[in-house]
C-alpha cells in the first residue's frame, strides 16, 4: 500500500505543490486555524501531575461527525485515575488510510494495521481501539496474540470482521499488551459511545502530553459542506518520519480508500513529518484517516479531483494544526521554535539543513537559555553536510539579521536579539545561497524538564 500510495504522490506532485503552499501559508498564521470559537478542555491528571505547557492551545469546539460515534473508560493500564481507553466505531463503508511509523522496531498494533488495511485496501473500517500506558512494541508473538484477542472481541461485539477493527497502543516500549484490561471495559464502552466525545477521546490517549490535542474544518466538495475533526497525542520521542505520535482524522466526506491513502500519504510529508521535539522517532507511529460517506457530498474517488481542492486545504491545515501541537506540548518545552531555510540546493537539502538545526541540543538549549548564539546556528549548518557557500550564509531572528555574507551583520545588536529571545514564540530563518530549495520544520527547546520527565518517566 505504501508503494502504491508513494507512485500516487508521485503523479500527483505538480497538482500538489500548489496546494500544500496555499495550505501551509493559511495554517502557519496560527498555529490553531480553526480554534478561533475554542473553549478550554481540562487535561485529565498526567503522570508526575506535569504542569500544562506553557504553549499550549485551548481544545477546538468540535461537532459531531456523521458516522462515528466515540466513548472512553478506564481499563488500568496507568495507577493513578483516568481514562487511558478510546473507541471510536464508523459506519458501514468508513473508508480508512493510514501512514506508519518506518522504525525497524515497530509494534505489534502498528503490524496489525498495516496487514489488514492491504488486506481490505481500506474499505469498510468499522472500530478503532487505542490504549495509553502500554505500547506493546517488542512483545513478539504474545503481543501480536494479544492485538488479534482485542480486534477478535471488538468484531463480535459490532458485528464486523476483525480486519475491520484498527488498534493503535502508546506507553513503554517492551510491556505485553493484558488485552483483558481492554476487553472486559467492552460492554460498558459499548453503552457510552456518544457522538461529540471528542474531547474526552483526546485526553484519554495521553501519555505525558499536557494537554489535548484536537483541530477541525468544514470544506465544500461539489456544494456540499463536509467536516473534518482530528485528535492527536504525543509529547517526547517526537522526529520527523513520522514524528511521534498517534492522529486520528474522521472526514464524513466520501472518498473511495485510494484516494483517501494518497491524500494521507502526501499532506503527512508536509505535516507531520516536519515538527520535531528530541530527534527521537517512536515504535508506534500511527497515522490514521477515515472517511465515513454521510455528508451527503458526492464520492470522490480520484485524490486529484478538482471538486476535493478546498477538502485537501483544509485536511492539510488539520494535519499540520495538530501537528504544531505536539511541539507545543514538547516534554519540558518553553519555546515554539519556526526554522525557515531558503537557498538550498534541493527541497530535501533544505529540509536536512532545517532538522540538523532543529535538532542540535546546543541550538536547543540556546533557546531554553534565550541566547541569541546564532554561532550555534552556524554551527548546525555546515554539519547538516549539505552543498552551501559559507560567503552567502544568512541568519536571521525574526526581522533581526545576526549574520549576513559569511560575517556576524553590521546591523548586529546584541540588546535587540536578547530582548527577541525572550518571546515564547520564536522564527530562525537561514539562507545557504546556492540554489531555490526552501523547508520549514518546526521544533521547541531543550530544557531540564525534558531530563525529569525522561529520566522518572518508568517510576
Amino acid at each position: 500500500m505504501e508503494v502504491v500510495g508513494q507512485t500516487l504522490q508521485q503523479a500527483l506532485d505538480p497538482l500538489a505543490s500548489a496546494l500544500k503552499r496555499a495550505a501551509l501559508k493559511r495554517a502557519d498564521k496560527a498555529s490553531r486555524p480553526f480554534a478561533d470559537d475554542a473553549a478550554p478542555a481540562t487535561p485529565a491528571p498526567a503522570k508526575g501531575a506535569l504542569p500544562v505547557s506553557p504553549l499550549a492551545v485551548p481544545f477546538p469546539k468540535i461537532p459531531p461527525i456523521a458516522g462515528v460515534q466515540l466513548a472512553t473508560s478506564r481499563a488500568g493500564f496507568y495507577k493513578h485515575e483516568r481514562e487511558d481507553l478510546m473507541v471510536m466505531r464508523f459506519a458501514r463503508g468508513t473508508s480508512a488510510a493510514g501512514v506508519f511509523t518506518r522504525h525497524g522496531i515497530g509494534s505489534a498494533p502498528v503490524d496489525w494495521c498495516k496487514k489488514h488495511l492491504e488486506l481490505s485496501k481500506g474499505a469498510d473500517a468499522r472500530a478503532l481501539v487505542v490504549n495509553a500506558g502500554c505500547a506493546n512494541s517488542f512483545t513478539g508473538k504474545p503481543g501480536a496474540d494479544a492485538v488479534r484477542r482485542v480486534a477478535s472481541a471488538v468484531a463480535k461485539r459490532f458485528d464486523c470482521r476483525q480486519r475491520d477493527v484498527m488498534v493503535a497502543s502508546t506507553g513503554v516500549i517492551g510491556v505485553l499488551l493484558d488485552d483483558a484490561k481492554i476487553t472486559h471495559r467492552l460492554p460498558d464502552i459499548e453503552h457510552k459511545l456518544v457522538d461529540d466525545g471528542w474531547a474526552g477521546a483526546a485526553r484519554a490517549i495521553m501519555t505525558t502530553d499536557t494537554f489535548p490535542k484536537g483541530a477541525y474544518a468544514e470544506a465544500v466538495i461539489d456544494g456540499e459542506k463536509v467536516k473534518i475533526a482530528g485528535i492527536c497525542k504525543g509529547s517526547g520521542m517526537i522526529a520527523p518520519d513520522m514524528a511521534t505520535m498517534l492522529a486520528f482524522v474522521v472526514t464524513d466526506a466520501a472518498i473511495a480508500p485510494a484516494a483517501l491513502q494518497t491524500l494521507a500519504s502526501l499532506y503527512t510529508r508536509t505535516t507531520f513529518n516536519c515538527v520535531t521535539v528530541d530527534g527521537d522517532r517512536s515504535t508506534n507511529d500511527t497515522l490514521l484517516l477515515f472517511a465515513t460517506g454521510q455528508s451527503g457530498a458526492p464520492k470522490i474517488t480520484r485524490a486529484g479531483d478538482r471538486r476535493l481542492a478546498d477538502f485537501r486545504n483544509k485536511l492539510e491545515a488539520v494535519l499540520l494544526d495538530l501537528a504544531l501541537q505536539l511541539v507545543r506540548d514538547g516534554e519540558g518545552a518553553t519555546k515554539f521554535v519556526k526554522i525557515n531555510v531558503t537557498g538550498a540546493q534541493t527541497q530535501a537539502s533544505a529540509r536536512k539543513i532545517a532538522r540538523t538545526i532543529a535538532e542540535s541540543p546546543l541550538v536547543k538549549t540556546a533557546f531554553a537559555g534565550e541566547d541569541a548564539n546564532w554561532g550555534r546556528i552556524a554551527m548546525a549548518i555546515g554539519r547538516a553536510d549539505e552543498p552551501i557557500d559559507r560567503d552567502r550564509v544568512k541568519i536571521q531572528f525574526g526581522p533581526l539579521v545576526a549574520a549576513q555574507d559569511g560575517l556576524i551583520s553590521p546591523t548586529y545588536d546584541e540588546g535587540k536579539m536578547s530582548a527577541y529571545m525572550k518571546h515564547q514564540e520564536l522564527e530562525v530563518s537561514v539562507d545557504v545561497g546556492v540554489g531555490r530549495g526552501s523547508a520549514t520544520v518546526w521544533t521547541c527547546d531543550l530544557t531540564k524538564q525534558y531530563v525529569a520527565i525522561n529520566g522518572d518517566y518508568r517510576s
